[in-house]
């Protein structure tokens, strides 16, 4: 189907249109599992924690390691009905549950292994239930005489911990995304990591934040790359893209701007279902793509910008915290164009049925996972029932080994068919948009899962599929 000049931008305008009316929605990702952030301070003769943290997953001994939203636990019902607990009903439940859940944590200084005891619990009034309820748990722990420094453990099952330690210039500032034990942090504080050190550090958290993390992000820099496989206007959107999140990185984690996530998150992903939606309907690159992709650079800045506050940065080395959060963050990019032309652009971009059986098809899977997110960060779905596949190929959570012979066999099917049957160019492209749809979702999953052999085994079967099914009949041998 061809589309004039005046339906593409109409069509443009209804998508902007539907963008811009997320923001008069109240969006709420209800079950989302909310980091803890634990502020230490080291006194003379204890160490006090205050910790920001979502009581009722340990209440209802949920499990987070290893989960991002709490409906796929076992126990998200019991979650779900303390929260609509009156504020000293949750105190109570959680000082009785507190001996079994201290047990995991611990601060440790030279020999001295304590257990930190709970000094006081404060939790808001029941809100909207839909929203995670942060309530203010006091611990102390007695510090024994000397310069020794102080390592605390936490739980994997307690989700990730940010920790900030406070009271002195230059604190010990880390983030455990699965728990376990912080590095030893000093009792004065100062000159414990170099400006090089956090530098380097931080590009790898930058770099984890894309790969392997940030699905959402990395499926927006694939939908660029599908519109502009050529390397001038490819390199107009990713500039566009990188000087826009970098102004709103900054801004963001300066706390000069600052976005409720219940609003950024489904933007993004609503800019995604932009992207998608218009590699299928443009042909070339429009003058007013990267203005538009700008403009979402925005706001994935402000969801970078996020993901910064929560590590603490306060005032040691900021700026090279920065500055390598935001080089990791373009590292990442990059690695995901350099994968997808490495294994489709350059053997296959220069092919006149690229678009219908790579591109088109390859767009249309990244707008509907990026439509799902819309759907469920808005709180209009629930992710679970009918919507559960969507959850677990997002989540990581499809069986891998299943999933590529799925995939592979649907691959396999229509090779065989375009080989075989005098099939035209048109049941060829259809043929090759079925595989790298199947494809694409595969490796999506296997990715998301963790399962690199898997995804790479994917890939290498998209790219041997697709180069079968361009074969002519009488390109073959002995025909």
């Amino acid at each position: 189907m061809q589309f004039t000049h005046c339906q593409l931008l109409g069509l443009r305008v209804v998508l902007i249109g539907l963008l811009s009316s997320f923001l008069l929605i109240t969006f709420a990702r209800a079950h989302e599992v909310q980091p803890t952030v634990a502020d230490i301070t080291i006194g003379p003769k204890s160490v006090d924690l205050s910790l920001q943290w979502v009581l009722e997953a340990p209440v209802a001994g949920i499990d987070l390691e290893g989960i991002d939203d709490t409906n796929t636990a076992e126990n998200s019902q019991d979650y779900d009905r303390l929260r609509g607990l009156q504020p000293e009903a949750l105190a109570q439940a959680f000082r009785e549950a507190f001996p079994a859940i201290s047990q995991g944590l611990t601060l440790r200084t030279g020999g001295s292994l304590t257990a930190p005891a709970l000094v006081s619990i404060e939790v808001p009034v029941v809100g909207d239930v839909e929203l995670p309820r942060l309530s203010t748990v006091q611990l102390s722990a007695p510090l024994p005489p000397g310069t020794e420094p102080v390592i605390f453990t936490w739980p994997a099952a307690f989700g990730p911990l940010v920790i900030r330690q406070q009271g002195i210039e230059d604190g010990y500032t880390a983030f455990l995304a699965n728990g376990g034990e912080s590095a030893p942090i000093p009792r004065t504080g100062g000159g414990t990591q170099s400006a090089g050190a956090a530098f380097v550090e931080y590009i790898g958290v930058g770099f984890d934040h894309i790969i392997p993390k940030g699905l959402d992000h990395i499926l927006f820099v694939l939908g660029l790359f599908f519109l502009a496989l050529k390397l001038r206007p490819l390199l107009w959107q990713v500039t566009a893209f990188t000087l826009a999140h970098t102004v709103t990185l900054a801004l963001g984690t300066l706390d000069i701007l600052r976005v409720s996530p219940g609003i950024v998150e489904p933007l993004i992903a609503a800019s995604i279902v932009y992207v998608g939606v218009e590699n299928v309907l443009a042909r070339r690159l429009t003058p007013w793509r990267p203005v538009v992709v700008f403009l979402f650079g925005l706001l994935h800045g402000l969801g970078f910008a996020s993901v910064l506050s929560d590590f603490g940065l306060g005032g040691s080395h900021f700026v090279p915290k920065l500055i390598g959060f935001n080089l990791g963050v373009e590292i990442g990019q990059l690695a995901v164009i350099a994968a997808a032309f490495l294994t489709l652009g350059m053997l296959f971009g220069q092919r006149h049925w690229y678009r219908a059986r790579v591109a088109t098809p390859v767009s249309i899977a990244i707008s509907i996972i990026a439509a799902f997110w819309v759907l469920e960060r808005t709180g209009v779905i629930d992710p679970t029932g009918i919507w559960a596949p969507f959850t677990l190929l997002t989540e990581g959570r499809l069986p891998p080994m299943q999933i590529s012979a799925l995939a592979g066999a649907i691959a396999v099917g229509m090779s065989i068919l375009t080989l075989i049957a005098p099939v035209s160019d048109g049941m060829r492209n259809i043929g090759g948009a079925v595989t790298s749809f199947a494809m694409f979702m595969a490796v999506v999953a296997t990715f998301t899962s963790g399962a690199w052999l898997f995804a790479a085994i994917i890939a290498a079967v998209w790219i041997i599929a697709i180069w079968l099914q361009s074969l002519r009949r009488t390109d073959r041998v002995g025909v």
